[in-house]
């Protein structure tokens, strides 16, 4: 028997997001062990010419270029799996699109755990990126369809806040099997990587196993002609089990005018995301996203080590520092969790992106004024290309933290909140799909540029970021309509307004979040709304059933 508590049902899909952090702070961890470094070493083993009176045996690592690669190489394959999701959801449906997800998992995990050299390591994460990528399009999908509007924010905000919860756990399994082996070039031992990323396994056998219990999406099922299955996934997660729930009979009344207004839209392709009526809504998906990678954020996460190291942070040190940005990053997250939808969608953004911006411009600051440039890098590790000290130092480190408590409430949970609203139902799994992609994307980027960055521009990195913090503000206000209280139907008429703006509809800061008529829905008033007849509502039984209630919607 499947499983109907929505707080059950988002707590175990969102396991999918926990994978993404697992193979952030894995890698991050990774970046100040000796065992890592010196495994896969491309530079001379021992301290640098400059260093020679220092009798540490240490080893630089990848080269810059190389470990942007390797650090890329997850973000190139989630793209691609992003992109794929879209067919694989709509052809399979969001539960089995979660759980294949979790196979290829299985897969790239055991392969980078096993790796021998450098190219065997990139594929291992590239299989684990193209996981990543299905599960992060479609965990937010599968929970906006199946949670009621009021709270749809909150639990698809779960898909965040296990994301953070996976880099912390992980960051700590990491930092305690750097004590395994010896910390020099000739001591280390590789089972401080390997254990690691072995055990990043379990929670997607956890994942696919518990996704046997839990129910299709009732519009996708819908969708596919199936209204038995859909009346009895809204009875069990909306009805208590009654299927003349008032709300359970609202919600079908909704999905089955939606799926008559679409069924001319049965063959929909990636290029009607494109069409003039579709673009606002696209453009907007696809740049929450890419918005979100250009805060600043994955570059704390991915290289918080050298950022350390740079401020003075040596050895384990540097990753119990580190640590702390994630232990923010959790408990952070939890204030969008309760009151994002309260908020709204819009609020939040521009929140995050003003204070983010300042702290980016901050860094920016004391890097340009206080730091000391190192040729060739501390340690040779060219991204470590300056340094600061004393005051300075723990500004940095402040201003770091700060970012983070910034982001974890904003567009940390709303990046992946937002585009599921966006779209109608038949374009949603690869409308979704599509807005992932620019997040995987942008992010193979950055990956490849940060490491060059540090090494070449050197403080200007933080600039550049605080730049785009500045242009994402200004990006939402004028563009972002709210969508927060909204059915997913009723999202629809926010963009096709026939009074508002030409294929954008209505001006995105005069839309409000709404919240009245929802709670007084969900709380049974419906017959107000109704009428006796509504209440009674029989469930839709089949597509010719459904064809007996036409849609006057444009």
């Amino acid at each position: 028997m499947a499983i109907g508590n929505i707080y059950v049902i988002s707590g175990v899909a969102v396991i999918g997001g926990a994978l993404f952090g697992f193979d952030i702070s894995s890698l991050s961890a990774q970046l100040a062990m000796q065992s890592y470094l010196c495994y896969f070493n491309q530079g001379p083993k021992g301290p640098p010419p400059e260093f020679e009176a220092n009798d540490e045996k240490k080893c630089s690592g990848p080269e810059s270029l190389v470990q942007g690669g390797i650090t890329a190489a997850m973000s190139a394959g989630s793209w691609a799996g992003a992109l794929v999701s879209g067919f694989l959801s709509d052809w399979l449906g969001r539960k089995y699109a979660i759980m294949i997800g979790c196979v290829i998992w299985m897969i790239g995990s055991a392969i980078s755990c096993s790796s021998q050299n450098i190219p065997q390591l990139a594929i291992g994460r590239m299989i684990n990126g193209f996981c990543v990528g299905i599960e992060s399009a479609q965990v937010p999908v599968y929970i906006a369809e199946i949670a009621k509007p009021s709270m749809r924010g909150r639990l698809i905000g779960f898909q965040q806040w296990a994301i953070t919860w996976g880099i912390l756990i992980m960051y700590y399994i990491s930092y305690g099997c750097s004590f395994i082996g010896g910390g020099d070039y000739d001591t280390y031992k590789t089972a401080s990587w390997r254990i690691p990323w072995g055990l990043q396994m379990l929670p997607a056998v956890f994942l696919f196993f518990m996704m046997m219990l839990l129910p299709e999406s009732p519009r996708w099922l819908a969708r596919k002609d199936r209204w038995e299955e859909c009346h009895s996934v809204l009875t069990l997660v909306h009805g208590d089990g009654d299927p003349n729930h008032p709300w359970v009979n609202q919600e079908l009344q909704e999905i089955k005018e939606m799926c008559e207004f679409e069924r001319q839209h049965s063959d929909a392709t990636y290029l009607d995301l494109f069409k003039p009526r579709m673009l606002h809504r696209t453009i907007t998906a696809l740049f929450t996203q890419i918005w979100s990678q250009l805060t600043g954020m994955n570059v704390m996460m991915y290289y918080i080590a050298n950022i350390f190291t740079m401020a003075g942070y040596t050895g384990n040190a540097v990753l119990l520092a580190s640590s702390i940005q994630y232990v923010i990053n959790v408990f952070m997250t939890i204030p969008a969790l309760l009151w994002m939808d309260r908020w709204g969608r819009r609020y939040t953004m521009l929140v995050g992106a003003t204070f983010m911006g300042i702290w980016m411009f901050v860094g920016a600051g004391i890097l340009a004024n206080y730091g000391r440039v190192i040729p060739g890098g501390i340690g040779g590790v060219a991204a470590q290309s300056m340094e600061v000290s004393g005051a300075p130092a723990k500004a940095l480190i402040a201003s770091v933290y700060l970012f983070v408590a910034s982001f974890a409430p904003t567009w940390g949970p709303a990046s992946w909140t937002y585009p599921p609203e966006l779209f109608p139902l038949h374009l949603r799994g690869k409308g979704v799909a599509m807005s992932t992609s620019g997040n995987w994307a942008f992010n193979t980027a950055l990956g490849l540029f940060v490491p060059e960055a540090f090494a070449n521009i050197k403080w200007k990195t933080y600039l550049i970021f605080g730049i785009f913090n500045v242009c994402m503000f200004v990006h939402v206000f004028f563009l972002f309509p709210e969508t927060s209280g909204h059915t997913l139907e009723e999202v629809s008429s926010i963009f096709e307004d026939p009074n508002g703006i030409p294929y954008i509809g209505t001006p995105a800061w005069k839309t409000k979040v709404a919240t009245s008529a929802t709670r007084r829905a969900e709380a049974g008033d419906l017959e107000a709304k109704y009428g006796e007849k509504e209440k009674n509502l029989q469930p839709v039984q089949s597509a010719e059933a459904a064809e007996a209630s036409p849609v006057e919607r444009t």
